[in-house]
């Protein structure tokens, strides 16, 4: 028997990125694929508590799939706890568009489902393409007009290295970005601070009620180190994530403020 993956994302079960990664991994494992029945961007690792979750088996491309009613979150418990698949690894993705900076990571379902497989005690990856259009991250995810080929490549390698030689230790979480032009290799990275200049849009309806929009603009570049400097520079960014998000650097003033 071959090394088991869960295969999940956040953009949902019928996303081409999903369906890029499942063709990408099911030449190297047994790959079952547990998804958001839709779009769930932007959930982090939200979780359903004060609803139902439904599974429900679907056949796609010829494949058996599971299509879940909830959150990435949820698909990744379904996934381990319920349909009892106990994988080797968990990989998420390929999302549409970056997950960069701790700004991004901390709302990215694409990261959450990952973050909650580690915390659960199964080692994972994410895997998210660059896109220029950022139009392309709200379109449908069916029909996303990026090309997948080189993170198909990247996928398989990454998935390949880790299944035989090993996780890495004292990481969690491995955290992958793909440049949407793949003009270098693999750059090994930390986190930028911030992915977008964060603005607030205000807009009238047609009963002249205020609304907001929250936008802004990429940031243009980052210090050399960080994911996004790499994925500037057209690499592959590899950034490892812990869940613990303690600052122990802080430890000894804390106490000196607090006895």
């Amino acid at each position: 028997m071959g090394p088991k993956i869960l295969l999940t994302n956040d953009d949902g079960v019928y996303s081409n990125g999903l369906w890029a990664a499942y063709e990408a991994l099911s030449e190297i494992a047994e790959v079952t694929i547990v998804a958001p029945a839709t779009q769930q961007s932007a959930v982090g690792r939200s979780i359903s508590i004060f609803e139902p979750i439904r599974a429900t088996k679907i056949v796609l491309n010829g494949v058996t799939a599971y299509s879940v009613g909830g959150k990435p979150t949820d698909a990744v418990i379904v996934g381990l706890f319920a349909l009892d698949i106990r994988p080797d690894l968990v990989v998420s993705g390929i999302n549409i568009g970056e997950n960069l900076s701790y700004e991004s990571i901390m709302t990215s379902g694409t990261v959450g489902a990952a973050m909650e497989a580690s915390n659960q005690g199964t080692p994972s990856v994410a895997f998210s393409l660059q896109v220029w259009d950022q139009g392309d991250k709200f379109d449908d995810p069916r029909h996303c007009g990026s090309s997948f080929d080189d993170a198909k490549k990247v996928v398989r390698d990454v998935c390949e290295k880790i299944l035989t030689r090993g996780y890495p230790g004292n990481a969690d979480v491995i955290n992958v970005n793909i440049p949407s032009h793949l003009r270098g290799g693999y750059e090994v990275t930390h986190l930028a601070r911030k992915l977008f200049h964060t603005g607030v849009e205000r807009r009238l309806d047609p009963r002249g009620r205020p609304y907001f929009w929250i936008n802004g603009p990429l940031v243009e570049d980052a210090e050399e180190g960080t994911d996004v400097h790499a994925i500037r520079k057209g690499n592959v960014s590899i950034t490892p994530i812990t869940l613990d998000c303690t600052a122990m650097p802080a430890n000894d003033e804390l106490r000196r403020l607090f006895g």
